[in-house]
């Protein structure tokens, strides 16, 4: 069997109702015939949805073809024996020209439960805001059921909703279970489980091109929604050059920060995961064994768990964000 070497994949677009035209003119990706883009999945193994390798001997197959081929060797051995031939990441990066619907996913046992998948937690770095974007993450007061209800009833959930503005380099850890919608002007990246599943709760009263409102799931949210209010909703970090800085850390992705002008070394003998790097700003080459491959902004790349040694090079800065998991 021949040595993995790190991974590229063929990104796939989404026309979405509230999408815009980033994903072309700031991240140089050409959406085709699509009316707008909303997201671009540039590394997904969810079902009906993979994206195929790009690059090297493994060109046109799909991610969890690899990882049922491969197993430990790709993806790690303690993450092969919990998700089995599912990659268990999914990265995207969504441009908003419009309010996202404000809505909510189901954890792990509702989402399996129900839909027979893994939940949805994620997280969102902010590349790009425009003056005065904000978002929605969670409530701003404490309520209970009946009182969410009684806003929903009378149009008036707005005025419980936790708005936040955002700029370039914020970052939100979004668990399965919180309220949350993004708003105009936003270009992220998102790091996320391995699941589709989206319970929409208000949609701002939009109208679709043929004349309908999307679907709403009102009582399959009432489940999910975790009502604890909390102090702070944002994810702080200290910024540092040429270092690894922690963003988030949960049970299911931890995600690092590395912002580079100059190049460093990577050691993860110790690691027992394969390693996404995302850039977020500016381009990077990557250097594994007898591998070189060069990372523009908008790309993910997949870093095998068989391969213990990188370089990250900068070209001539970068912004990367470092994804893995550690059970």
């Amino acid at each position: 069997m021949n040595s993995l070497n790190p991974l590229k994949f063929q990104p796939i677009f989404k026309d979405k109702i509230w999408g815009g035209h980033k994903i072309k003119t700031v991240l140089n990706k050409d959406f085709g015939k699509l009316p707008n883009c909303g997201e671009v999945w540039v590394l997904s193994g969810v079902d009906e949805n993979q994206t195929e390798i790009s690059n090297g001997f493994l060109a046109g197959n799909e991610l969890n073809e690899l990882v049922e081929v491969y197993m430990g060797d790709l993806v790690g051995d303690k993450v092969f024996r919990k998700f089995g031939n599912e990659f268990p990441i999914l990265i995207k990066f969504i441009d908003a020209n419009d309010w996202l619907s404000i809505q909510v996913h189901p954890d792990d046992e509702l989402a399996m439960k129900r839909h027979g998948s893994l939940g949805k937690t994620e997280m969102w770095y902010i590349m790009a805001a425009d003056d005065d974007s904000e978002l929605i993450c969670g409530f701003s007061e404490q309520i209970d059921k009946d009182q969410y209800q009684s806003h929903l009833d009378n149009g008036t959930l707005k005025s419980i909703m936790n708005f936040e503005k955002v700029k370039a380099g914020d970052v939100f850890y979004m668990p399965a279970g919180r309220v949350h919608a993004l708003g105009p002007g936003i270009l992220l990246a998102e790091i996320q489980q391995t699941s589709d599943v989206t319970y929409r709760i208000y949609d701002w009263d939009r109208i679709d091109k043929a004349g309908m409102m999307r679907e709403l799931h009102i009582e399959e949210a009432l489940d999910a929604i975790d009502f604890e209010v909390q102090d702070d909703y944002r994810s702080h970090y200290d910024e540092k050059k040429n270092e690894t800085v922690n963003l988030v850390e949960s049970p299911y992705f931890t995600t690092n920060l590395i912002d580079l002008d100059q190049g460093i070394k990577k050691d993860y003998s110790e690691l027992d995961s394969f390693v996404i790097f995302i850039c977020v700003e500016g381009a990077f080459q990557l250097k594994s064994g007898e591998h070189t491959e060069n990372v523009n902004q908008g790309e993910a790349i997949l870093l095998p768990a068989m391969l213990k040694q990188a370089e990250l090079h900068p070209l001539p800065a970068a912004k990367i964000l470092e994804v893995y998991m550690v059970l």
